[in-house]
């Protein structure tokens, strides 16, 4: 399978990652990549930083060589409402916007609590990806999850780090089975990232490859294959443009 993107990645500045911006940027262009992104933590998690970050995006280059290089944000969702640590005001200046559930800042609920945080946050019209939906400590509908991504125009994303060995995620490969068998069944989307937090990981993604492979996922639905795709979903085409 071709592999032409890594779009979910942190550098020193998330706080709990080791490797700067610019070793980042090197390491995804020598995998070859032709669409990287950057996309630190929001300002809920722990060690994370200030809104003003994101606010200076403006700054930095989009171009790496022949490299697409991206900015944005791994939102934290807040509540059973879908709420996440930064304003759309904000948000809409965001290359691209993912928004995941981390334990350091959303309270686990009922399985219909978890989809109708995950779904709140699918109907924020900057959001462009849901991260590591795989996390049986925060369980959820895996139809409804599928059936929202397609209905809000939001792609999934398989993360190589929750598959990885010794990941503190339950049970994700399961969970991604289950997925992925729903996104072939009604056409939605996926992206398989790294979430690599030091250089060595980026554009890493054997773990999820296998995952796809296993349940026979289809090429033309895996935007790493195809980062033309991402015309049609993330903020940089759609809003920025």
């Amino acid at each position: 399978m071709l592999d032409k993107t890594d779009l979910h990645t942190h550098t020193i500045t998330s706080g709990h990652a080791y490797s700067t911006r610019k070793e980042m940027i090197e390491a995804a262009a020598a995998k070859g990549l032709e669409v990287y992104a950057i996309t630190e933590h929001a300002p809920a998690m722990p060690g994370s930083c200030h809104s003003m970050y994101f606010m200076n995006y403006r700054a930095l280059p989009r171009k790496h060589g022949d490299m697409t290089v991206l900015y944005g944000v791994e939102l934290n969702i807040l509540d059973y409402e879908g709420h996440v640590d930064l304003p759309e005001s904000i948000l809409k200046e965001m290359d691209l916007t993912f928004a995941s559930i981390h334990t350091p800042c959303f309270t686990a609920g009922s399985k219909e609590e978890n989809m109708s945080a995950y779904i709140g946050a699918m109907k924020n019209p900057y959001i462009n990806f849901i991260a590591h939906p795989d996390d049986a400590r925060f369980p959820i509908d895996y139809v409804q999850l599928v059936k929202a991504a397609k209905e809000y125009h939001v792609i999934l994303e398989v993360n190589n780090a929750s598959l990885s060995p010794g990941s503190f995620r339950g049970n994700p490969r399961e969970a991604y089975y289950e997925m992925l068998k729903l996104c072939m069944q009604y056409q939605v989307p996926i992206v398989m990232d790294s979430d690599a937090h030091i250089d060595t990981a980026v554009g890493v993604h054997d773990y999820a490859k296998e995952v796809l492979e296993k349940v026979a996922f289809p090429e033309e639905l895996v935007v790493n294959a195809h980062p033309e795709m991402l015309k049609e979903y993330i903020n940089y085409y759609h809003v920025k443009q």
